[in-house]
């Protein structure tokens, strides 16, 4: 086993499922809300698209950056939604957004390299920082930064080997997004410093208020990655994208040409299909369907008990504290998905910044499968509290 695997950390998460899945084997029925996957299926114009070109024998290799007519569809993505003119060049297809991050992190870490990131955060990360000889530094973030780094927290934490940062925003594991001010604040501060910054863009278009800033509103020397998964809802598919600097090209060129090829084609005609007309508004249409289901499970929760100490302003998660009911969220999870059928994500998934005292819900169930989820939770706590006052 090579030293860097030794370090790699499997999602907790995926516990929780495995388990979840073995109970509905044996006739249990389970609520699913931890798992970060969208429950609407691939748009109809999507399936169509590819079914024309299997009819077509279209499976090859495609030039490694992505197929140019996707990277100038990404670009004109940018322009309509952003007023952005990004150069197609700089856009780079990958096998979902973990191929972007071993794209970047392939780039960027060298051995010894310090990277910042939040804690609460995506698990990922640290993992793959560690992979390359990194080093992952986990910032503890709060309630009262909004759950992001703030320019007071990189100047208490940026030191001489701190290479670069990860900032994801709509965030997961909390659904809060930086503000506008604060990302300017923090792209001039590693700038200044020398460092690479990673915008992690994936939840982008599941917004419940104003649309997320790009980081590459305010600079062109910035690491951004997005994705087909979410706010797309095409997770099976494996496809996603960087952007690079103009000094990166050539690099992530040769990257990308060892480190997978290309993205399968038929995804990425899937990706072209994705960013039509048609399929944009039927996407919009369920972002608006998510944002009801937002404010029903976190009105859900809070009558419970639970408290939300951010409300989600984007993506499908509801960081919930769950201190008034365990000192162990993990625990906590586990016996609510072998008593009540619901399967949530503890905390300890996302960093060491109090996990015992959070759940993350997922709120890609529909309102009546949230709706008998906090009924079985309702019995639950009362059976729980009645169990302890014995």
């Amino acid at each position: 086993m090579s030293p860097p695997l030794k370090n790699i950390q499997p999602f907790f998460v995926m516990e929780i499922l495995n388990r979840a899945k073995e109970l509905e084997r044996l006739g249990k029925d389970v609520i699913h809300l931890e798992i970060g996957e969208p429950d609407f299926p691939t748009p109809a114009p999507v399936i169509r698209k590819v079914k024309e070109c299997l009819d077509q024998g279209q499976i090859r290799y495609t030039p490694a950056a992505g197929l140019p007519e996707l990277r100038e569809a990404i670009a004109r993505y940018y322009r309509e939604r952003y007023h952005l003119d990004l150069s197609p060049t700089r856009i780079f297809v990958t096998p979902g957004a973990s191929g972007a991050f071993l794209l970047l992190f392939g780039m960027l870490v060298a051995d010894g390299d310090r990277i910042l990131l939040g804690d609460p955060g995506y698990p990922c990360y640290a993992n793959l920082i560690r992979l390359f000889g990194g080093t992952a530094t986990a910032i503890p973030v709060g309630p009262e930064t909004n759950f992001h780094f703030t320019q007071a927290l990189f100047v208490e934490n940026w030191t001489h080997d701190t290479r670069g940062a990860i900032l994801a925003s709509p965030s997961n594991p909390t659904g809060t997004i930086v503000s506008r001010e604060t990302l300017a604040d923090l792209l001039r501060f590693s700038e200044r410093r020398g460092g690479f910054f990673i915008a992690d863009e994936i939840y982008h278009g599941l917004e419940y208020a104003a649309h997320s800033p790009t980081a590459l509103e305010f600079t062109d020397e910035v690491f951004v990655v997005n994705s087909f998964s979410k706010y797309f809802g095409m997770t099976g598919w494996r496809v996603g994208w960087a952007v690079v600097p103009d000094t990166f090209v050539e690099h992530a060129e040769r990257m990308a040409q060892n480190l997978f090829i290309s993205a399968p084609l038929p995804s990425q005609q899937a990706a072209l299909a994705a960013l039509s007309q048609e399929c944009r508004e039927e996407l919009d249409q369920r972002c608006r369907s998510f944002a009801e289901r937002r404010d029903f499970l976190v009105a859900g929760l809070i009558q419970l008990g639970f408290a939300v100490p951010a409300l989600p302003q984007g993506a499908f998660y509801v960081y919930a504290e769950c201190s008034a009911f365990t000192v162990d969220s993990s625990e906590f999870a586990k016996r609510i998905l072998e008593q009540a059928g619901v399967a949530i994500t503890p905390g300890k998934d996302f960093g060491a910044h109090h996990p015992e005292r959070y759940l993350r819900f997922s709120f890609t169930a529909t309102i009546p499968r949230m709706g008998e989820a906090l009924t079985r939770l309702q019995t639950f706590l009362a059976q729980d509290r009645s169990a302890r006052a014995r």
